[in-house]
């Protein structure tokens, strides 16, 4: 298999991108860095993020070749046959969750739920209800939980914030690219805009998710939370950033169209990102 196949197969750089959130639960959580730990967590969240990846293109490869967007994936392109697609999501889905569990059992856990949750729950309701995005967003949220677990051992209402703020941040995220596609899912029977076809509705659950959003991103500003706190340069310029989301939301509403559609999108992939960045500079340097 070559490096591009691998990297198609496996949605390299969303998985990342999820990574990118665990390290940042890990970080917020420690006091000293356990290195061995760390990089568990590293590649174990890697390889559990990347089997899901490929377990969705398997499951979901007769869809994507009606899309023009996912056609020339590694399956429905027959870069890789169907059963060493299989073969492959199966050997990297079992090392993920031997090096989690290798971490802790809790590790072990949270990375199984997310799998079963992306694989069993998500991908096949994404073709019978837009529900799939509610259910979609918990896996989505769970990479900085695992990150805080890996680090402690142990759950927390830190952790819970920071699980919070990624769950709620993906329903503007997710709508945005449900309504800029939707003709495209539609024609490959995805269900995937809520309210069913474009209206008021969706935009306007972008704004309420973004609003909770904005809350939960502060809550340690005003309310002592053991282990994460955070300062008001930090309160001011999370602020600030979510204000700047909330007014791509309303202008989401008020335009309806994909353009203003794919600001939401663009920013949302910004914001998180930063968010995280700055909780973790905010601790080790900030405070």
């Amino acid at each position: 298999m070559s490096f591009k196949i691998f990297k198609e197969l496996t949605k390299f750089r969303l998985s990342l991108t999820v990574l990118f959130s665990a390290i940042t639960g890990y970080f917020l959580a420690i006091d000293s860095v356990n290195y061995f730990n760390l990089s568990l967590l590293f590649f174990g969240g890697f390889f559990v993020t990347a089997g899901a990846n490929s377990f969705n293109q398997v499951i979901e490869r007769e869809y994507d070749s009606l899309m023009t967007r996912t056609n020339k994936r590694p399956i429905p392109a027959q870069k890789i046959s169907l059963n060493n697609a299989i073969l492959f999501s199966t050997i990297i889905s079992i090392l993920g969750f031997i090096l989690l569990n290798t971490i802790s059992f809790k590790c072990f856990y949270l990375g199984l739920i997310s799998f079963l949750f992306y694989i069993y729950i998500y991908t096949p309701l994404k073709r019978k209800s837009s529900v799939a995005i509610f259910f979609g967003a918990i896996p989505g949220a769970m990479p900085c939980l695992l990150g805080w677990v890996a680090a402690v051992n142990d759950f927390s209402l830190a952790s819970g914030v920071l699980f919070a703020v990624q769950f709620f941040w993906q329903f503007p995220h997710f709508i945005a690219i449900s309504w800029i596609r939707d003709e495209e899912y539609k024609n490959a029977k995805f269900k995937m805009m809520p309210g069913k076809n474009k209206s008021n509705f969706a935009p306007l659950l972008s704004v309420i998710f973004t609003i909770l959003m904005i809350i939960t991103s502060v809550i340690p500003f005003f309310y002592e939370i053991m282990y994460f706190e955070i300062s008001k340069y930090a309160f001011l310029l999370i602020i600030f950033l979510g204000l700047f989301f909330l007014l791509k939301s309303f202008k989401f509403l008020n335009s309806q169209n994909d353009s203003s559609a794919r600001k939401v999108l663009l920013f949302s992939y910004i914001y998180l990102p930063i968010v995280q960045i700055l909780y973790v500079i905010d601790k080790f340097l900030l405070q």
